[in-house]
């Protein structure tokens, strides 16, 4: 068959890269793909979330089945789009409805369903302009550190945590009066911070069965011992060595099950990824968010590492079959280190050549932020390339990927050197 994978960043080249070793897929296209994809499918230069296009490019090359990457196309209802229309109804489509899509569109949303279904997470109040002296009320009930979350999208960079109290008052004010993000902030969620590691862990669901995939961490501070701004995401592996059998355990019986189980019962439509962020509060799991799709850079170590063929895994979500899947992964470690652009996550110059793709050897080059220009791969986004690599033992695999890298080269390139230092 002919699949369409919607995105341009290294989360798709990896969806790209497994449908392409799948002998299910006949033509695969990658909208709009990046220099990456271009390698083993046809990039299609249409923006993600112009659907009447997308429809025209479905009908026109014979597609059967749409895998979106990214969130945004799925919050503006991409999925009920495909639905509701009677050229495009049939066509599978990975990625929930608008509605399942507002767990991640929505902070409050998500807080809203995690307290309707008793799954474990941090308290929390919810508060707009008209509520701002009630906001800083509640944050005064707290303890440092307090935490402050843009209610909409906000590119992953909508969470602020303040050490001071009279900071976190000012940056209420800030994100709420002066839309320190947009709109994603008309709306505040303030959250009790929670003291703990951090950890993903990533479902596939036909909306009655799931499949649990590999857990990951990533590290997503700009500086190195998770310093400075947040970003993307800087790296990640997989699988996390603190998650062991009763952790998983408890995770799927407090988190996994009720939410699945919440999205049937609510009748929501959710055909698609679940990726839960969670923390390790003690013994016990709470979920710090949930989001609606992969995460990037964590599907460059999980997909890897299902062996399952990932058509095949998207045809019994279409059918809701998965329950007669086996899951099979490989069982070594994964890693990944993000290069990025000079200046990242702030401003940052494109354009620059990159060189020594080709002389990479015993790892899976990734690209994120690449385009062709002339014939030459070079940089057009903040997250340039993920070096991914195998060993028996995550840190095997980041010193494999860490001497690779030292083949790369562009302008101003830059990475962390010290991923998996916490573990």
């Amino acid at each position: 068959m002919n699949i369409l994978v919607l995105g341009s960043g290294g989360r798709e080249h990896t969806f790209a890269y497994k449908i392409a070793q799948s002998d299910l897929c006949d033509s695969l296209f990658v909208a709009p793909g990046n220099a990456g994809t271009a390698t083993i499918a046809t990039n299609v230069p249409i923006a993600v979330t112009d659907f009447h296009t997308i429809k025209e490019l479905v009908i026109e090359k014979n597609i059967k089945m749409v895998v979106v990457g990214p969130e945004d196309p799925l919050v503006k209802g991409i999925s009920d789009f495909f639905k509701n229309d009677s050229e495009l109804k049939d066509i599978v489509v990975i990625g929930p409805s608008k509605e399942g899509a507002q767990l991640e569109g929505s902070k409050e949303y998500a807080k809203e369903f995690l307290f309707r279904h008793n799954i474990p997470t941090a308290a929390y109040q919810s508060f707009t302009t008209e509520t701002i002296e009630e906001g800083k009320k509640f944050l005064e009930t707290l303890t440092s550190p307090y935490v402050l979350k843009a209610d909409g999208l906000a590119a992953g960079k909508g969470v602020l945590i303040l050490q001071d109290i009279d900071e976190a008052k000012a940056e209420l004010e800030n994100m709420l009066t002066n839309k320190k993000f947009g709109a994603a902030s008309e709306k505040v969620v303030i959250e009790e911070f929670l003291d703990g590691i951090e950890l993903s862990v990533f479902v596939l669901t036909d909306g009655k069965n799931y499949l649990t995939l590999p857990t990951a961490k990533d590290y997503k501070r700009i500086g190195e011992g998770d310093t400075g701004l947040n970003t993307g995401g800087m790296g990640a592996i997989s699988p996390v060595p603190f998650a062991d059998h009763t952790l998983m355990t408890k995770i799927e019986e407090r988190i996994i099950k009720p939410t699945v189980e919440g999205l049937a019962k609510e009748n929501i439509d959710y055909k698609g990824f679940i990726f839960i962020g969670l923390i390790k509060v003690g013994d016990d799991p709470k979920v710090i968010e949930y989001n609606v799709r992969m995460g990037d850079p964590e599907t460059e170590v999980v997909l890897p590492r299902v062996k399952t063929d990932l058509v095949q895994l998207f045809q019994h979500v279409g059918n809701q079959s998965l329950s007669k899947i086996n899951l099979e992964l490989d069982q070594r470690s994964a890693a990944t280190i993000v290069t990025v652009s000079g200046g990242y996550p702030e401003t940052y110059e494109k354009g620059k050549e990159i060189t020594g793709i080709d002389t990479i050897i015993d790892s899976i080059v990734f690209h994120a932020g690449t385009s062709l220009e002339n014939g030459k791969v070079v940089t057009s986004g903040g997250r340039v390339l993920a070096i991914t690599s195998f060993d028996e033992d995550f840190r095997k695999a980041l010193k494999i990927s860490y001497q690779n890298i030292e083949k790369l080269n562009f302008d101003k390139m830059y990475y962390r050197k010290d991923l998996g230092f916490d573990l």
